[in-house]
């Protein structure tokens, strides 16, 4: 109970480096002010004067803040706030062989959930031109067994044109981003398991279902289609560790 008692008017010591806390008052900053993009920040000298800090600090942090992508100097104008580019800055550290096997697979189950999830803008946003690419792309695509992978090619050259005719920036950038990840993936053997005989559905009959417009419907054919890999992920997870 003495020690209880002792103890209660102690803190915990905030360890983090002074650029680490000096980032994140400007991130609270730049936010408490509502600053746009395009918006200037203060210059370093008044930033240093207002936190406290020597300029190498500050200057510390604002490259950190550029690398992150939420500031940009601008001829004239100096550090200006920016709208980052989400994709890109993950892209930075998306380095297949040095990523743990826990986390490809996390990584491989997102791009599986963002494909099945965005049947809605595949089927509106498909031209009968996208329609027709996608089949040229897989017309001579052989019969698939049920323990068979698809072809790589033809994995990234459809599912990469799927992303184009969503016309969303941010899904194209996401998979720019996914793309050495899901190639790594998929040639390194991380997924190559043996699973339980079922029909799956093709690229080509994936086509051909999207030929109907119905959103339902291909996003029903995209789940069955990616069920292999599902299946394969799952039978990674339930692997005995050494």
């Amino acid at each position: 109970m003495k020690t209880d008692k002792l103890n209660s008017g102690l803190q915990a010591i905030d360890t983090r480096s002074l650029v680490d806390k000096v980032e994140m008052n400007l991130i609270e900053f730049f936010s408490s002010k509502e600053l746009q993009p395009g918006d200037s920040i203060p210059k370093e000298l008044e930033l240093a004067e207002i936190m406290g800090v020597s300029r190498t600090v500050i200057r510390e942090s604002l490259t950190r803040l550029k690398t992150m992508g939420l500031i940009e100097s601008k001829k004239h104008k100096g550090a200006v706030i920016k709208s980052p580019d989400l994709s890109s800055i993950l892209q930075k550290s998306m380095i297949p062989t040095i990523l743990d096997e826990g986390t490809l697979k996390d990584i491989f189950e997102m791009r599986l959930v963002i494909e099945v999830g965005m049947a809605d803008l595949v089927v509106t946003r498909a031209t009968d031109e996208d329609i027709e690419e996608l089949f040229s792309i897989v017309k001579n695509e052989t019969d698939l067994t049920e323990n068979t992978l698809f072809d790589v090619d033809y994995e990234i050259l459809f599912h990469s044109r799927l992303y184009e005719i969503t016309g969303n920036q941010t899904l194209k950038g996401f998979q720019r981003m996914l793309l050495p990840v899901f190639s790594y993936v998929y040639t390194s053997g991380l997924i190559n398991k043996k699973i339980a005989d079922k029909k799956y559905v093709s690229h080509k009959e994936l086509v051909e279902v999207l030929r109907l417009r119905d959103a339902d419907k291909f996003r029903t054919a995209m789940r069955q289609h990616l069920e292999n890999h599902f299946k394969r992920l799952l039978a990674l997870e339930n692997e005995p560790k050494n």
